[in-house]
C-alpha cells in the first residue's frame, strides 16, 4: 500500500464511518475492486488505524459532551442510578458497550476471517436497506436517548455488535433499532456515535498491543499515521453534516445507496 492508496481509504472510512452505509464494507470493497494488497494483520489494523482517526472526529464534535458524560462516570451516584440526564445516558453508555465487547472477544476470529467477504457485505448492505427503510416508516419519533431503559439499552448495543459483519453499519443498526424503540431521529444519531466511542477505542488499543508484540516496520508505522490523519479530517466534517441532514430528512437515500451497492457487489462476485 502507498502513502497515497492509505490517505484514499481513509478519506473513504471518514466519509462512511459516520453515514449508516457501513465503512467496513466499503473500505472491503475498495481493497477488492482496486487490488489492493495489505496482508490479513495489517489489513485489519489499518482499518482501526481509520476508526481511530473518525474517534478522534466524534470526540471532537461532541467535545462538551464528552466532557460532561466522563464528569458523570467519574460520579458514584451515576452507577447507583442516580438523577440527571448525563448519567442516565452514561449507564446505558455502559450496558450498550457489553455486546460489542463480549461478541468481539468470543468471536474475533471469526470476524476478523471468514466474514470479512465481498458476498457477506454485499448482502448486508441489501438487507440494512431494507430494515432502514422499514424504520422510516413503522418507527415513531418522540424520545430521546435520555429515556432509554436497560433493556433498550443493551438491545441497542446488540445492534451494535452486529455491525462488526462487514456491510451492517454501526451506526446504521444502532439508528434502525433507536428509531424502531421511538427515538427522533437525529437523537438516535447522537447515541449511535456515543456508544461507539468506547468500542472503537477499545479495539483500537487491542489492535495496537497485538501490533506492538509482533513488531511493526517503520514504514507500516507512517501508513497508519495517514490513514489517522485523513479519516479524522474528513470525519469531522461528514459527522457535522450528518447531524444536520438527519435533523431535517429521511434516511431514504441512504437505504437506496445501500440496496444499489450491495447489489452491484454479489453481481461482481458472481461475475468474477
Amino acid at each position: 500500500m502507498t502513502a497515497l492508496e492509505a490517505a484514499l481509504l481513509g478519506t473513504v472510512q471518514g466519509l462512511t464511518e459516520f453515514l449508516p452505509i457501513s465503512s467496513s464494507a466499503h473500505l472491503l470493497l475498495a481493497r477488492a475492486f482496486f487490488g489492493w494488497e495489505t496482508g490479513a494483520r495489517f489489513g485489519l489494523a489499518f482499518d482501526v488505524a481509520c476508526h481511530i482517526g473518525t474517534l478522534l472526529a466524534v470526540a471532537a464534535y461532541y467535545r462538551r459532551d464528552v466532557v460532561e458524560l466522563t464528569r458523570a462516570a467519574a460520579m458514584p451516584r451515576t452507577w447507583l442510578g442516580g438523577p440527571g440526564d448525563s448519567a442516565a445516558l452514561v449507564r446505558s453508555i455502559a450496558i450498550g458497550t457489553v455486546p460489542i465487547a463480549v461478541v468481539g472477544m468470543a468471536l474475533a476470529d471469526l470476524v476478523t476471517g471468514a466474514l470479512r467477504t465481498v458476498t457477506v457485505a454485499g448482502v448486508s448492505l441489501a438487507v440494512g436497506a431494507v430494515m432502514m427503510l422499514a424504520a422510516e416508516r413503522v418507527g415513531s419519533r418522540g424520545r430521546d436517548e435520555t429515556t432509554l431503559r436497560p433493556l433498550e439499552a443493551l438491545g441497542l448495543g446488540c445492534a451494535q455488535a452486529s455491525a462488526l459483519i462487514p456491510g451492517v453499519s454501526r451506526s446504521g443498526a444502532v439508528l434502525i433499532v433507536a428509531m424502531l424503540l421511538g427515538l427522533r431521529r437525529e437523537r438516535a444519531a447522537r447515541f449511535a456515535f456515543l456508544l461507539g466511542m468506547p468500542a472503537i477505542l477499545a479495539a483500537g488499543a487491542k489492535a495496537a498491543l497485538d501490533l506492538a508484540g509482533h513488531g511493526v516496520p517503520s514504514g507500516d508505522l507512517a501508513l497508519l499515521a495517514v490513514g489517522v490523519v485523513s479519516s479524522a479530517a474528513v470525519g469531522y466534517a461528514a459527522v457535522k453534516y450528518f447531524m444536520q441532514y438527519v435533523a431535517r430528512h429521511s434516511l431514504d437515500p441512504f437505504a437506496v445507496y445501500r440496496l444499489v451497492l450491495g447489489c452491484l457487489a454479489l453481481v461482481w462476485v458472481l461475475g468474477s
